[in-house]
């Protein structure tokens, strides 16, 4: 009885082999290469990481296409300002030369001349973007090329350009002197309302102040912002 037990099991371990086999030769896995196994780990990109990768592969490629070819380690702000007048040819922002009749014309009303340049809201955030990729490259922030005084300054003068010559200014809006105010009197009425509420009902019966100062904040609040 046992051998019959033995030689049922020996059978069933030879199908079970038999069918690994074949199930191996009907369907090869070829193991996962480097770039899948970091594709099935890494969440996806942000937009902005993957204009900061493209922006340093160009910037590297400018590098090596240099004459003569760069590396990093002397790259410095001179270099910086090459880069972003080289990116002038493939602009495609109108900046009206000073001798052009439309100068200062946000919204020219003919074609012109006037040559076609980044502007400069572009070049301001792809340096933001270089100075970045530049130290998670490990690069030092001292030693960043991105980020000296000369490249500053070059970005200011572009801003400045640009704004006289398409006539568009480029400095934030500040808030007027009345929306200042009605945030004020906003807040103001919400902590009157806050503190209204956190008296007790049976003091608000007994004392005819608290309930005067309560109804001149209910009011209040009501007429300015229209609550009912």
């Amino acid at each position: 009885m046992s051998a019959a037990m033995a030689a049922a099991a020996a059978a069933a371990m030879s199908g079970y082999h038999n069918s690994s086999e074949r199930q191996n030769l009907e369907e090869p896995q070829a193991p996962f290469t480097a770039e899948e196994q970091r594709a099935c780990v890494s969440p996806p990109l942000s937009r902005y990481e993957s204009q900061k990768r493209r922006d340093w592969k160009t910037f590297g490629q400018y590098l090596r296409n240099h004459r003569p070819p760069l590396s990093l380690s002397r790259c410095s702000g001179a270099h910086v300002l090459e880069f972003l007048r080289y990116l002038d040819q493939f602009g495609k922002t109108k900046v009206h030369a000073d001798t052009c009749a439309y100068f200062g014309n946000p919204q020219a009303p003919a074609p012109c001349t006037c040559p076609l340049k980044q502007a400069w809201g572009s070049l301001d955030a792809l340096i933001g973007r270089l100075r970045a990729a530049f130290e998670e490259n490990g690069g030092a922030a001292e030693m960043n090329p991105f980020g000296t005084r000369a490249v500053r300054l070059y970005l200011r003068e572009v801003r400045d350009a640009q704004a006289k010559a398409r006539g568009i200014a480029y400095e934030k809006k500040k808030r007027r002197k009345g929306q200042q105010n009605q945030v004020q009197h906003q807040s103001d009425a919400m902590m009157m309302m806050m503190n209204y509420s956190s008296v007790p009902h049976h003091l608000l019966l007994s004392d005819s102040n608290a309930t005067a100062s309560a109804s001149d904040g209910v009011s209040y609040f009501s007429s300015q912002d229209g609550f009912n």
